[in-house]
């Protein structure tokens, strides 16, 4: 374990470090501690770049795991720094105060997990998906086929075709004679 994981270890209780490559490595904290560890690598260990941010819903464990991968320029290295939050109540420190560009990610977390970032600049407003009502479409158990029946069924032109037979007609339309 390098110098930067033991002052981790140490200091916010990080676990797991992994060295993915040369130059990435990857750890986790707890979701209490992810601000404080983000301020302290940016402002203490030169990882002054927020490359991006993001969510996988590991619905099993019934976590959604957040991503923050930083980059120390002059090091030439990497960190992702991996968080598991509770999906029955998903609340996590904002970040934007940190980094500019930081509520852009938030607010995309927000949409389509259901994450939320208190403080966050323009987290309720739409993002990507301008006239959403349902719920977050990125959720594991978002059915997206129940809500395309219950949505768009009834809408005139949609017509479902069986591919291999399609593919016949359209390929061969002379063999059906």
């Amino acid at each position: 374990m390098n110098e930067l994981a033991k002052e981790l270890a140490a200091r916010y209780g990080a676990r797991d470090w992994h060295d993915r490559r040369g130059d990435l490595s990857s750890t986790v904290v707890d979701p209490i501690r992810l601000h404080d560890t983000l301020a302290w690598l940016k402002d203490s260990a030169g990882y002054a770049h927020l490359s991006f941010a993001t969510a996988v819903d590991n619905i099993e464990r019934g976590v959604f795991t957040l991503t923050y991968t930083v980059r120390n320029h002059e090091q030439g290295h990497s960190l992702m720094v991996h968080a598991d939050v509770d999906r029955a109540n998903p609340v996590v420190d904002s970040i934007h105060l940190l980094w500019g560009q930081g509520w852009t990610y938030q607010r995309e977390m927000k949409e389509w997990f259901g994450i939320d970032f208190p403080g966050s600049p323009r987290v309720d407003e739409e993002f990507v998906l301008e006239g959403w009502e349902g719920p977050p479409m990125m959720r594991r158990d978002f059915d997206s086929l129940a809500y395309s029946d219950a949505t768009y069924e009834g809408r005139p032109g949609r017509v479902t075709h069986d591919p291999a037979t399609r593919m016949q007609e359209r390929l061969y339309p002379e063999a059906g004679k």
